[in-house]
């Protein structure tokens, strides 16, 4: 069989570019940058408040036993910690507010809009070691459109790891890609790439988002490109998901996975 080229590599960005990098030197998050709530539009913000750490420069994010399932209306038992950076809604009862995930969603508790970072092009990177999530469990960070329009919905994946994905070595299956939602303009193009090296160790995963692709990379090497692009402003997700088994299965609480940096870069 021929060889497989290796993944080209990808050129850091200048640093004058450099517009948010999370502050972590705790002990709290800096509420200017980050909404600590998980979509609150569908739940509320007491139900989808994140539970974290900051510890030496490291943001632990992770789900507690006792946390509350977010959204037991829409989502059933699955429990999230979710830092992101904006949030808009409807007035409760309306279908308006980000990331509809299902059908029927009506806003629970309506929210201001707030824009901390949204960025329209660049590239958005973290820098996370996937540490501490076991079968039940998932880790990502992801992107989506503000929807102040409806259309403006798609989802850029930077990555997203599932605890069942993760072998017994560390290596692991990343999923990245783009998810249309309900944006006619966007097709879906996801995929889950295999990361050889151990993914409980710290590693650089990027987006470098262009007005005409999406290229997505691993420690500055390019792992996959998709040749389109949503067109309008978006914000971070980043989060941990915790699903709980069924008895006599059990989960091995806290789900959490530590995170030392989270920056994004102006385009050029």
């Amino acid at each position: 069989m021929p060889a497989v080229p290796p993944a080209p590599p990808v050129p850091p960005p200048a640093p004058d570019l450099l517009e948010f990098d999370a502050d972590l030197t705790g002990p709290e998050l800096d509420l200017e940058q980050w909404i600590p709530h998980y979509l609150p539009q569908w739940s509320s913000r007491e139900r989808t408040r994140a539970r974290y750490d900051v510890v030496d420069g490291v943001l632990r994010l992770r789900v507690d036993a006792d946390q509350p399932a977010w959204s037991v209306e829409y989502d059933g038992s699955t429990q999230v910690s979710n830092l992101q950076t904006a949030v808009r809604s409807g007035p409760v009862g309306s279908g308006s507010g980000q990331h509809p995930f299902r059908e029927g969603l009506a806003v629970r508790e309506a929210q201001a809009d707030r824009r901390l970072f949204t960025p329209h092009f660049g590239r958005v990177e973290i820098v996370a070691a996937i540490d501490g999530i076991d079968e039940h469990a998932m880790a990502a960070l992801w992107m989506i459109g503000i929807e102040d329009e409806p259309e403006r919905s798609a989802e850029i994946c930077v990555f997203e790891i599932f605890g069942r994905d993760i072998a017994d070595d560390g290596s692991a299956l990343v999923g990245m890609g783009v998810h249309p939602f309900n944006d006619p303009a966007v097709t879906d193009d996801f995929e889950q790439v295999r990361l050889h090296a151990d993914v409980r160790e710290p590693h650089r995963y990027a987006v470098d988002w262009r007005p005409d692709e999406v290229v997505f990379s691993i420690d500055g090497l390019v792992r996959k490109r998709v040749a389109q692009s949503p067109q309008y402003p978006m914000q971070l997700m980043l989060n941990v998901y915790a699903f709980p088994p069924e008895a006599p299965a059990t989960a091995a609480y806290p789900e959490s996975f530590a995170v030392h940096a989270v920056r994004g870069y102006r385009a050029e």
